[in-house]
């Protein structure tokens, strides 16, 4: 995240793709003009780093002017659309390209197509990098669309938000949600997880959602997920992600107002963290971090044998068993440990100690994300 005076922004367009864009949209137009000799116009202040980037990347020779027009300020648009700078060369019976950083509703472009039209050019064609088809309200022809994108508002590559973030290399798209915070909470049995769990999620206003609760909440109440998910199960076949996304997704939408989650028992393999981040992505969110409390063997199994005792657990009272889904968990976790360990948000906090003790070290990781 990245944030711009008030406003907060997430990566959205790459540098990379940015600049394989460019090179698309040079390639096309130079093979439309062949030998012509051309006008590439920009519209400042956005275009600067478009107009630069292709220019350099043109391969034939050509002209380069700028106009500037005011149509907007900070995030919104108005009606009035002035024009600032104009030209100052005789471009009659000449072929001009204008280069604009983008295109939503259109107003700049009629104003363009306006003053363009006095200056009985030979032809008149349109290149923009972005393009925000949903806000598009005018017929005016786009010869060349660099890249698609929803009606956010953007800042980077030429793009800013009341003067900041034009530099950047990259382009940012408006975060519109509030800030929440989003763990991955993994421990093995016996590690007290669930009873942190419940802590935590008092002490942060956070919504506790346990894998295993939510499928047998679908199952029970045979929604069409719950339905889909027992298809799988009563074959003995593993339920596919995307069943288990859908689920997860149902329980955050339920919950729109929450300060975060806390998930449990998801994701366990890597494309599962994957679609977890998509999923926290679309909701202008992400995982702040994946926190394992460990705990020696020799002492979880003592606790799981201790609890056998009174839980009526078969799984609790037999220490073969115990040790096989010790070791069970952290083969899985070992993925998972290295997938956020990567994104430099793996926490290990020690498990030993009263509840309270724990719930201390948690809530001093948590603070500090």
């Amino acid at each position: 995240m990245m944030k711009l005076h008030d406003l907060e922004f997430k990566p959205f367009i790459k540098a990379e793709e940015i600049e394989k864009t460019v090179a698309r949209l040079v390639g096309e137009i130079a093979e439309d003009l062949k030998d012509e000799v051309p006008v590439f116009v920009g519209i400042l202040n956005g275009s600067f780093m478009f107009v630069s980037d292709f220019v350099k990347a043109y391969p034939k020779p050509c002209e380069v002017t700028f106009i500037k027009l005011a149509s907007y300020e900070g995030v919104k648009s108005t009606d009035d659309i002035q024009r600032l700078i104009g030209l100052t060369q005789d471009l009659t019976g000449r072929t001009v390209v204008v280069l604009e950083d983008i295109i939503d509703s259109g107003k700049t472009l009629a104003e363009v197509h306006r003053i363009f039209k006095n200056e009985r050019v030979k032809a008149l064609k349109i290149a923009t990098l972005f393009y925000k088809p949903e806000a598009y309200k005018k017929d005016f022809k786009l010869h060349y669309v660099g890249i698609e994108i929803p009606t956010k508002f953007i800042v980077g590559y030429g793009l800013d938000y009341n003067g900041l973030g034009r530099d950047l290399p990259e382009v940012y798209q408006l975060k519109t949600t509030q800030h929440m915070t989003n763990l991955v909470l993994f421990g093995p049995p016996g590690a007290g997880k669930g009873t942190q769990a419940e802590f935590l999620k008092e002490k942060y206003n956070l919504v506790h959602i346990s894998t295993g609760d939510v499928f047998r909440y679908n199952i029970k109440n045979e929604t069409a997920l719950g339905m889909l998910a027992k298809s799988f199960m009563d074959k003995g076949q593993l339920v596919p992600d995307h069943v288990t996304i859908d689920m997860l997704n149902a329980e955050v939408e339920k919950n729109t107002d929450a300060n975060g989650f806390i998930f449990d028992g998801f994701p366990r393999t890597n494309a599962q963290a994957e679609a977890l981040d998509k999923l926290m992505e679309e909701k202008d969110s992400q995982i702040d971090g994946m926190i394992a409390l460990e705990v020696d063997d020799e002492v979880l199994v003592k606790r799981l044998l201790e609890r056998g005792k009174t839980s009526g657990r078969t799984d609790d009272a037999d220490e073969n068993i115990i040790r096989n889904r010790i070791t069970e968990y952290y083969k899985k976790t070992a993925i998972l440990k290295e997938f956020y360990s990567a994104q430099d948000k793996f926490y290990g906090v020690d498990g030993v100690g009263s509840i309270e003790e724990i719930t201390q070290r948690l809530s001093k990781v948590i603070d500090a994300l």
